[in-house]
């Protein structure tokens, strides 16, 4: 195998493996959002606040996936934007 090949295998397996890191990241960051999700989820039931709706469902699996289909930005903003309703039915 030429000089050539071999870098050029390397390259090719080392982005292989990046894009692997990046998935097993990403997973490890949605199943950490799915988590955080069924907490806010028992909030919202413990302060009787009411939420409905898929973003407040007592579904892990379900919220995983959402999660997985959109980037950290947009899995962080529904974070902050379940947080605050529930930092809003805190103070009524």
């Amino acid at each position: 195998m030429s000089a050539l090949r071999i870098v050029a295998l390397g390259c090719v397996t080392a982005a292989f493996g990046a894009a692997s890191m990046r998935g097993a990241e990403a997973q490890a960051n949605c199943d950490t959002y799915g988590k955080l999700a069924l907490r806010q989820q028992q909030e919202n039931v413990e302060l009787k606040c009411g939420f409905t709706g898929p973003q407040w469902a007592p579904d892990l699996k379900a919220h995983v996936a959402w999660c997985a289909g959109v980037g950290p930005d947009r899995w962080k903003a529904e974070l902050q934007a379940r947080q605050l309703q529930l930092d809003a039915c805190k103070a009524k």
